[in-house]
């Protein structure tokens, strides 16, 4: 039985009805498998998971998590026979959406700083009172950030970032600096609740409040890892500026639950963050240089400018001279910092127009790229006051920003566009057309194409050429 039929049962026999659709959410960096499931009056997301150790986990901390009032998602149906379970709909924006949505210029947006200081206010919650009474055996795939877990991430990064991007380096003197690392690492207090993954793609906006997901690989561990991994997460692109601000909420936030030695602290975190930026390294190259996905290649410039940054200030612990070399390869293979760039510039046609006068046609010869339906959203054209208006206008614009449907749309399209632009600019691409339609090409879809220019303009280093195909023709 396929997962959607699982999923689909198991929404029956909690619900009492068969859902009328049940679609794939994007896939992620795991194996996991993501629907959205909904009926008449319900919405949740199922989960699949063939791997029953890692659900027993998820299922076991979320349930604990809940209890003590955290805000994480419920499991509202669970069957671990079949590895699927349901969870409470948190929409689709996460806190990485927000960044790169609301992001101008590339400069660090002001909206958001609140956001990531509530983050990292929530996150000692999560790793101190989380970690009281929490059954650690059923941790997956190791009950503690360990020294062996230390050395997995390490040779990740040693077999599927160094040797495929072959970065030369001495593998004994290597393993040797490995092995003192790894006892440097666990001179740190470690009896918290590590999250693992703590990264603004898994802190969901939903509600005008935060929600953390993608805890399954939590284990025991020491307080820097989870805020190294935030802070250093490459593609957010965090100003150091803004990160010695979060750095200081966090170490005020956790002095309010323990005792924490502030100049300890900061002098532990970087090792924390070199760690999680050479796991993460050997996560890029495993989905990248291994599974051949290209999207993933994109983030290693980023995380080559962080290292460059230790590097640069000293911030690294010294008595490592073959990790040091290795790293000063890293910075300074030219390589590494192309990805992403392209030979030929990509073009984005952005289109709105009307579906009773046809598909803009793509004179690219290309094949048209996306062409979203908006004629299932609120339409203002019906409405005596804003028919006569445009989407350009600004009556038009506040009552369509009102609508739930309209800005999920808006995500959902942007979220597309975002992974195929990424995936287009690893390998050259030089054109992409989106079109959006609507019944008369004036309202939904003028409005929903000018979202996505901006949502782009702020993103890429791209060209746009936005048309509105009915409101060019009217003024012919």
């Amino acid at each position: 039985m396929n997962p959607s039929t699982l999923i689909s049962r198991l929404f029956e026999q909690s619900f009492g009805v068969w859902p009328e659709t049940c679609e794939p959410l994007p896939a992620s960096g795991s194996d996991r498998q993501y629907f959205r499931i909904r009926s008449k009056s319900d919405s949740v997301i199922g989960a699949f998971n063939s791997d029953k150790a890692e659900n027993k986990a998820f299922t076991t901390f979320t349930h604990h998590f809940r209890r003590i009032h955290l805000p994480v998602p419920s499991v509202l149906a669970n069957d671990s026979e079949h590895g699927v379970y349901l969870l409470n709909d948190l929409g689709d924006e996460t806190l990485y959406d927000r960044l790169t949505t609301d992001r101008k210029g590339g400069k660090f947006p002001d909206s958001v700083l609140p956001l990531y200081k509530e983050a990292v206010r929530q996150l000692p919650q999560f790793q101190i009172n989380g970690a009281k009474d929490l059954d650690f055996s059923v941790c997956y795939p190791r009950d503690a950030f360990d020294t062996r877990s230390m050395l997995w991430d390490l040779n990740y990064f040693k077999y599927y970032f160094l040797k495929l991007a072959k970065i030369q380096f001495d593998e004994q003197k290597l393993e040797d600096d490995f092995a003192l690392f790894c006892i440097l690492l666990s001179k740190s207090e470690s009896n918290f609740f590590l999250y693992r993954d703590f990264q603004s793609r898994n802190i969901m906006i939903h509600q005008n409040q935060l929600w953390f997901i993608d805890y399954q690989g939590g284990r025991r561990g020491a307080l820097p890892y989870d805020l190294a991994s935030l802070l250093y997460d490459a593609k957010a692109d965090i100003p150091n500026e803004i990160r010695e601000i979060l750095l200081g909420e966090y170490i005020n936030s956790a002095k309010q639950l323990l005792p924490i030695d502030e100049h300890r602290f900061r002098n532990e975190f970087y090792s924390f963050v070199l760690i999680r930026i050479l796991q993460a390294l050997g996560a890029y190259g495993f989905r990248g240089f291994y599974e051949q996905k290209n999207h993933f290649l994109l983030s290693i410039p980023y995380a080559v400018k962080n290292l460059t940054y230790l590097l640069n200030n000293n911030l690294l612990p010294p008595g490592f001279s073959e990790l040091t070399k290795v790293l000063e390869r890293i910075i300074n293979e030219k390589s590494l910092l192309d990805y992403g760039k392209t030979t030929n510039r990509l073009t984005v046609d952005i289109w709105s127009f009307s579906f009773k006068k046809g598909i803009p046609v793509d004179k690219s010869g290309n094949g048209g790229g996306f062409v979203f339906d908006c004629r299932g959203l609120p339409n203002p054209g019906r409405l005596e006051s804003l028919k006569d208006f445009t989407g350009n206008e600004q009556p038009v614009i506040e009552y369509l920003e009102k609508q739930d449907d309209v800005k999920a749309f808006a995500l959902e399209t942007q979220s597309l566009a975002a992974r195929t632009i990424e995936n287009y600019l690893t390998r050259g691409f030089s054109h992409l057309m989106i079109s959006f339609g609507c019944t008369g090409g004036k309202h939904r879809s003028v409005f929903l194409a000018n979202q996505l220019a901006g949502f782009l303009k702020g993103k890429y280093n791209i060209d746009i050429n936005l048309r509105h195909r009915e409101q060019e023709s009217r003024l012919e």
